[in-house]
């Protein structure tokens, strides 16, 4: 049985929370692989992390994988411009549709420039903590706060945080035997979500290996102008949606016909949110299912 080291984090930079959600998220992307039977579930080996047992896929190929994509992700959120990593499981080809997301909400982590990710997290001095909040009359209300205004959290020594991220897969566990089975031959992906902010650009065509998510899955369409707004999926195909002028539509996909929390964690600078959705595409498939099972 492989072994990982559950040492408690020193959360005391941007570098070290991020470093931890990239660790938890390694470990969750196998989880969900072996729990929803997306490879053979003979394909795994047991380990432990955390202090829980979890699986590990042994295929070189898939680790390589998971590895270059958390990495990915990682680097993203080194920009501060992540606002949630999901992992989507499509239906079998040719439909593909979005049939479950496992969502990873990191909105409420540190915003802070790029330049200090390795900058230590200092609680205010105690004259600030009696000085009025209300803002200098030169400083927008609008303006983004400076990293020095951000360097407030103060993380013990060490944390819970392997409790923790325990918990969260025993919970995440649970949930996933009591979700309906899927199809056979499903697929599955990666995908961020950035923050909304005109200054954050989305990591696509500079040679990056992120694309844009197919329409069902983008977190807004907006008509502008005259013309009518469209994105780009993967596969090169663009779908064009009527949106009304200056009006914006949510991704068909997003939110989920039914949606099951999993946990809300928080320990010093590394806060976040799981829970999963489960898309319209899952219950039409599992509605043809049984009509074919019926009258076939």
């Amino acid at each position: 049985m492989a072994s990982y080291n559950s040492e408690a984090p020193l959360l005391n930079t941007y570098q070290a929370v991020v470093s931890a959600y990239s660790d938890f998220l390694t470990v969750v992307i196998h989880t969900i692989l072996y729990e929803r039977n997306i490879y053979p579930q003979t394909s795994f080996i047991k380990a432990r992390k955390y202090n829980y047992p979890v699986r590990q896929s042994r295929h070189p190929k898939l680790c390589k994988w998971i590895m270059d994509a958390v990495a990915s992700v990682e680097a993203e959120m080194l920009k501060c411009t992540v606002a949630q990593t999901s992992v989507v499981i499509h239906a079998p080809p040719p439909s593909s549709k979005p049939l479950e997301r496992y969502v990873f909400s990191t909105a409420s982590f540190p915003r802070i420039q790029s330049s200090e990710t390795l900058t230590t997290f200092a609680s205010p001095p105690a004259s600030d903590q009696s000085a009025s909040t209300e803002k200098p009359p030169d400083v927008p209300s609008a303006a983004t706060p400076r990293p020095a205004d951000l360097k407030k959290f103060n993380p013990p020594p060490t944390s819970d945080l392997p409790e923790q991220f325990r918990a969260t897969l025993a919970r995440l566990s649970t949930s996933l035997t009591r979700l309906n089975p899927l199809p056979e031959d499903c697929s599955f992906t990666l995908a961020i979500e950035l923050r909304d902010e005109e200054v954050v650009d989305a990591p696509i065509g500079r040679g990056d290996r992120w694309v844009a998510a197919e329409p069902g899955l983008q977190k807004e369409r907006r008509r502008d102008g005259n013309d009518y707004g469209g994105f780009e999926g993967g596969s090169g195909d663009t779908e064009v949606v009527e949106v009304g002028l200056g009006e914006s539509k949510k991704g068909k996909d997003l939110g989920g016909v039914r949606t099951t929390p999993v946990r809300a964690l928080e320990a010093g600078a590394f806060r976040m949110e799981v829970w999963i959705e489960e898309g319209r595409g899952k219950f039409q498939a599992q509605v043809e299912e049984d009509d074919e099972y019926e009258y076939g």
